[in-house]
């Protein structure tokens, strides 16, 4: 991770979405064990002494505001991990608008705002953005509508990114598949994987993330594929 943005003796300053719970915690906890600075954006407190803003990213200004103040406060960003997620499935036809509609702005346009508000910070320290998209972002399946036209869309919106920041901020695509994580915990019965599922554990993609964000500066990874060997969503 670059620390050209930190204070001296201080770790990189690391702006994680969704940090606490899920993947997104557990990056927030291998930031603080690397010696960085987590901080999050979410709607529920991350683990004590973080810090962090209360924010519905649902609401893509108040997303780029929380992220301005956030950085503010720091002294600047070294990176950017968009780890909030979610996803209700369930038929196009049963699934009401509002939430097909939140699904997308949380998972894709939330993205975007988050980034479109950190990217100063970053050219400044020559940092870093990590994006998670998933395997269903490069994979169809039914009654997953809203989640896969989201996760494609971060998926050609990080490709479109990491082309356009080139030289300036390094861009890695995530496509994590299943976690055990709470992700799965308020769906239907049919929609969640089985005692026996294939599924990593959030701290092993984790350190995946941490390794890309540990690249030196002009050394770009620009995707990895994170997933269980047996995991079913990834051909």
């Amino acid at each position: 991770m670059s620390e050209r943005s930190s204070p001296p003796g201080a770790g990189p300053t690391v702006l994680v979405t969704g940090g606490a719970s899920g993947l997104g915690a557990a990056v927030v906890t291998a930031v603080a064990r690397a010696g960085g600075r987590p901080l999050v954006l979410d709607r529920q407190r991350p683990a004590d002494g973080v810090p962090w803003i209360e924010c519905d990213l649902a609401d893509t200004r108040a997303a780029e505001a929380a992220t301005r103040d956030l950085a503010e406060r720091s002294g600047g960003l070294d990176a950017v991990v968009t780890a909030a997620g979610m996803d209700m499935p369930g038929r196009l036809a049963d699934i009401p608008g509002e939430t097909w509609e939140r699904i997308v702005t949380v998972d894709l346009l939330a993205t975007a705002a988050v980034i479109r508000a950190a990217l100063p910070y970053l050219e400044a320290a020559r940092g870093n953005i990590v994006t998670v998209a998933s395997t269903l972002g490069v994979k169809a399946v039914s009654d997953a509508t809203a989640y896969c036209a989201a996760k494609f869309g971060v998926v050609g919106f990080t490709r479109a990114l990491a082309a356009e920041l080139a030289g300036a901020v390094g861009v890695t695509l995530l496509i994590p598949g299943g976690m055990r994580t709470a992700f799965f915990d308020e769906r239907d019965a049919q929609y969640r994987p089985g005692p026996d599922a294939a599924l990593n554990e959030p701290a092993d993609t984790a350190a995946a993330i941490m390794f890309a964000l540990s690249q030196p500066v002009g050394c770009a990874v620009r995707e990895m594929v994170v997933c269980a060997e047996q995991e079913s969503s990834y051909p």
